[in-house]
């Protein structure tokens, strides 16, 4: 279909480069993606009733800003939320990471921060046999980090 926004996407402010216009996307990507995270993460615990073992409360930590800080870099759009954003992706995806490993049983019970409440190596849900939510939230900092770093190098400079 010719003429359409899918063919010539506009860009998000005047004058902005198509490489600004593809980052926004990529920026608004990664917000779709904390805010599901983040939404899951409150359905888990408050409707589910299911409690968060400590490496889940660490892995929050870096979730929750990411749904409220990805909104004000794009209305205007503002590449330097990339810079801002990406350290605390990527410290989620090392958080995430160790605790799958932990379920996963990789990693020795006896190095795990869970030395109170909810022990961090159960698995409270399993669907289809393998995933987990420490595997789920592994899939979203993965995919966070990577539209961010997509985003980074698509921007102008």
């Amino acid at each position: 279909m010719t003429g359409s926004s899918f063919d010539n996407p506009r860009p998000p402010a005047a004058g902005a480069s198509r490489g600004d216009a593809a980052a926004w996307l990529l920026v608004f990507a990664a917000w779709l993606v904390a805010a599901a995270s983040t939404l899951g993460a409150l359905f888990f615990s408050e409707v589910m009733r299911l409690p968060p073992c400590v490496l889940c409360w660490y892995q929050r930590i870096f979730i929750f800003p990411l749904a409220l800080m990805l909104p004000f870099g794009l209305f205007p759009f503002d590449r330097k939320v990339i810079r801002y954003a990406l350290p605390l992706a990527l410290a989620g995806t090392l958080l995430a990471g160790f605790h799958q490993l932990l379920v996963a049983g990789v990693i020795p019970e006896s190095i795990t921060p869970c030395t109170q409440g909810v022990p961090c190596s159960q698995t409270v849900i399993t669907w289809g046999g393998f995933v987990t939510i420490p595997l789920l939230s592994l899939v979203a900092y993965l995919t966070l980090a990577a539209l961010l770093v997509a985003a980074h190098f698509r921007s102008s400079r």
